[in-house]
């Protein structure tokens, strides 16, 4: 029996790093989820059948959380599949990174598109369906440089710290229905983007995290579990640092 039996889940790119993580964790604890990707089919396939495979129940489906006709179609196709949605996970997040004198207004609009904007399109939809069901569990994939900004990341740590204020917001419209809103800031975490720094970068970085390590995405998935069950049921309108400490 896992905490998070017969519930319906979300997750936003889910296709690799911590959203297949969490995607995983979701299915391991029970629940059914849905496996959502942009453009790299191939790798949300491999995480959709390792949930089946393992006996769980998932959901491919592709979509450009920044649109939102493909992402009131998302919604509506799990909610045909399943007869509602219990957790989103927004996770669907892009990076383009420049100095800001150099930051075109593409990458601006590109990266707040899909990490904020996204956030707010899959919510929205969602939490039709949570409101009627007085039940329901939202976690947005924030991050540490919302909280201490990033040089040459000034799209990428703004669209971050509105999801923090949109958390927050969204968590006190809809408490009423029994439905939580959190959000998760993660800190270095072994993802593709960050094994992409040379190892005297990540041995600095090391040096400045207290427990001494890079998180991985199973600590974050961990975390959202936490959050999607009925242990979190009065924890609502938090942003919680997954980042072993290098924030503080």
């Amino acid at each position: 029996m896992g905490k998070l039996d017969g519930k319906r889940a979300l997750v936003t790119g889910a296709s690799r790093g911590i959203g297949k993580a969490v995607a995983l964790r979701l299915a391991a604890e029970g629940a059914k989820v849905a496996v959502n990707y942009n453009s790299n089919k191939a790798l949300a396939e491999a995480v959709a059948n390792e949930i089946t495979n393992s006996g769980g129940e998932a959901l491919l489906i592709q979509a450009d959380v920044a649109q939102a006709e493909q992402v009131e179609a998302m919604v509506q196709q799990v909610a045909d599949a399943w007869g509602g949605l219990d957790i989103l996970v927004n996770n669907a997040g892009v990076t383009g990174d420049n100095l800001i004198m150099r930051m075109t207004e593409e990458e601006w609009d590109t990266v707040l598109g899909t990490n904020l904007k996204g956030a707010f399109l899959c919510t929205r939809a969602a939490v039709r369906l949570m409101l009627k069901q007085r039940w329901g569990r939202i976690i947005n994939m924030s991050s540490v440089v919302a909280l201490a900004g990033n040089p040459g990341q000034a799209n990428y740590a703004a669209s971050k710290a509105g999801l923090i204020a949109l958390t927050r917001s969204i968590a006190k419209e809809v408490g009423s229905r029994n439905i939580t809103v959190n959000a998760l800031t993660p800190g270095f975490i072994t993802t593709d983007m960050v094994e992409t720094l040379s190892q005297e970068t990540i041995d600095t970085i090391k040096q400045h995290i207290p427990l001494g390590r890079l998180g991985t995405p199973e600590d974050v998935a961990g975390a959202v579990a936490f959050l999607a069950s009925d242990d979190a049921s009065y924890l609502t309108g938090q942003a919680i640092g997954i980042d072993g400490a290098i924030a503080i």
